[in-house]
């Protein structure tokens, strides 16, 4: 169901009014509402597919159907039910299976449940000549089940491979920009230790340095700001190097709120206050932005 569908479902269920299209008065309404689905709804609301406030609304009578593969017990009955079906519609006699078919019908994992079950019933009494289903006749009906061993949520963790939370987005951009902090730190450590090349060295291992020192205001020789002249071998010119400031360290915040709200700001502030592109920037919802916005006080 698309969001916006949701957003006037939800009044729908709150309020007990609706207008039709095309009106301006409002009717009201007093219906129960059955909904149906195979998705993992919080799965769903985590991701910003589903509205969480709707789903409390529906969830009032929770009743959770299992799988067919959970409830083996019922898959021969359910064949039987499907066969005398069909055998009505089509006018002809009603499928039974052979004990080895029985037992390959009630192992088997049934991905598509009951539905997959139904059409394969439907098949073969149409296709099969004989009523009589043996294993082999079974098998040719039954597509390749995934193998036991494999868990279940890997084809949903598959299928959702490039869908990435708030959360995961963040913790992205922050370890980004960690990593550029720490080329940043060590292109400082390089400037102030600024060794010459490494020849020059090797060539004259005790080059002449010099420091010259500046005076203050006072007439006190006091090194405000210290230059080093290398003299390396002969033949070369002199390098004079003017050392960065030791002991300067980035003092950065690892606070994963700060962070957050730093990013949240500098999407506002490139698109200009415009939160959707501002939440497309960022790989979020625009719901959730502006939640965020609420939360961190940000207008």
């Amino acid at each position: 169901m698309p969001l916006n569908t949701q957003v006037r479902l939800l009044r729908v269920l709150e309020t007990g009014e609706f207008i039709k299209v095309g009106s301006s008065k409002s009717q009201k309404t007093n219906v129960r509402v059955v909904a149906a689905t195979n998705v993992d709804m919080l799965r769903a609301i985590e991701n910003g597919k589903f509205r969480e406030d709707l789903y409390y609304r529906l969830n009032t009578v929770p009743i959770r159907v299992p799988p067919l593969r959970d409830r083996k017990e019922d898959i021969h009955l359910i064949f039987r039910k499907f066969s005398h079906d069909f055998a009505e519609r089509y006018r002809i006699p009603a499928l039974s299976l052979q004990p080895e078919a029985m037992q390959i019908l009630t192992d088997y994992r049934w991905p598509g449940n009951i539905r997959q079950l139904k059409n394969i019933t439907e098949q073969m009494s149409i296709l099969e000549k004989s009523r009589d289903v043996s294993a082999d006749t079974l098998l040719n009906y039954l597509p390749p089940a995934p193998l036991n061993n494999l868990p279940v949520l890997m084809r949903d963790e598959l299928s959702n491979s490039k869908e990435f939370n708030e959360r995961e987005v963040l913790y992205k951009l922050i370890f980004e920009m960690k990593k550029e902090m720490n080329d940043l730190r060590s292109m400082v450590n390089q400037l102030m230790q600024h060794n010459p090349d490494e020849r020059t060295w090797q060539s004259n291992p005790s080059p002449m340095i010099h420091e010259l020192e500046t005076s203050d205001n006072s007439g006190n020789n006091k090194p405000q700001e210290t230059h080093f002249t290398i003299q390396p071998s002969a033949g070369q010119p002199s390098i004079t190097v003017t050392p960065v400031q030791k002991h300067i360290l980035v003092d950065e915040s690892l606070s994963l709120t700060d962070k957050e709200k730093e990013f949240i700001q500098k999407a506002l502030s490139k698109h200009k206050g415009r939160r959707k592109l501002a939440a497309k920037e960022l790989g979020i919802s625009e719901r959730t932005l502006y939640r965020k916005m609420n939360e961190y006080g940000i207008h």
